[in-house]
């Protein structure tokens, strides 16, 4: 028994939204926690699907929205930006409980840790490092009103919102004082820059929430906190996210930072 996964009522529901699905379907988890599951559904013949959720128990809905989710990733299907193919959304509770959306499997690697990049040949890393900029200038340059995402969100006061999203997370969630994290967000309050033009906003751009392979980044995952905003806010957490290995305490799995392994 898979948790999160009604077997039967998925794979019911799969048969019919993915015309060349051969049942039986086995199910695995790829990735969980508090972020939104992802799970790999294998058919007989061996053809391979993902279905992404939200994590089980109490979660913060606007970051755990399937069909938001799923929106984002449709509008962008036939734009330079590359995302996995979408089979569709279920938002009958009768099936699964809570709403999921399928779309193809994209093989690859995913950058979590330095011990993934290490694995990337050297002479694919520079490449992988540019295609990743090209893409976030693409996505960046898209028009959210022609792609029917102008309703995806406020275009301004992005980075106002952020701060106080985060702050409060941070309040509801603190098990003690921290002096520190106090006297960050009071920091970020007070200089926080203007905004400068507004964009869709991936919300977690970094080498961890891609696919690649052959030296390209072949999908863009992730697009849980996406929405219309700065898009220099992408651009100073990609940054914040590119590390060298003597910026790391601890290198190895875990560490978050492909980048570490040098040549991106």
């Amino acid at each position: 028994v898979i948790e999160g996964i009604n077997e039967n009522n998925v794979t019911a529901w799969l048969q019919e939204h993915v015309p060349s699905l051969v049942p039986p379907v086995s199910y695995s988890l790829i990735a969980g926690g508090h972020s939104n599951l992802t799970y790999r559904c294998e058919d007989a013949v061996g053809s391979v699907y993902v279905l992404r959720r939200p994590p089980l128990g109490h979660v913060l809905q606007s970051a755990h929205d399937m069909s938001r989710e799923h929106k984002i990733i449709d509008a962008l299907k036939d734009s330079s930006v590359p995302v996995a193919r979408n089979y569709g959304l279920c938002q009958d509770p009768d099936v699964n409980e809570a709403d999921f959306y399928v779309m193809a499997y994209v093989d690859g690697l995913v950058l979590n840790d330095s011990t993934v990049g290490a694995s990337v040949p050297e002479a694919e890393r520079a490449t992988i490092g540019q295609h990743l900029i090209d893409i976030l200038c693409r996505l960046h340059a898209i028009n959210p009103d022609e792609v029917g995402l102008g309703d995806l969100g406020r275009k301004e006061a992005y980075l106002g919102r952020q701060i106080k999203r985060w702050t409060a997370q941070w309040e509801a969630s603190k098990t003690h004082e921290i002096p520190e994290m106090e006297g960050s967000c009071r920091i970020l309050r007070e200089r926080m820059p203007e905004q400068i033009g507004a964009a869709i906003v991936h919300g977690d751009f970094r080498l961890g929430n891609m696919i690649v392979g052959d030296g390209e980044v072949k999908a863009v995952l992730d697009w849980e906190l996406c929405t219309l905003g700065d898009p220099l806010a992408d651009v100073g957490y990609l940054l914040n996210n590119w590390m060298s290995l003597d910026e790391l305490l601890e290198p190895g799995p875990g560490d978050q930072a492909p980048t570490a392994t040098g040549g991106f």
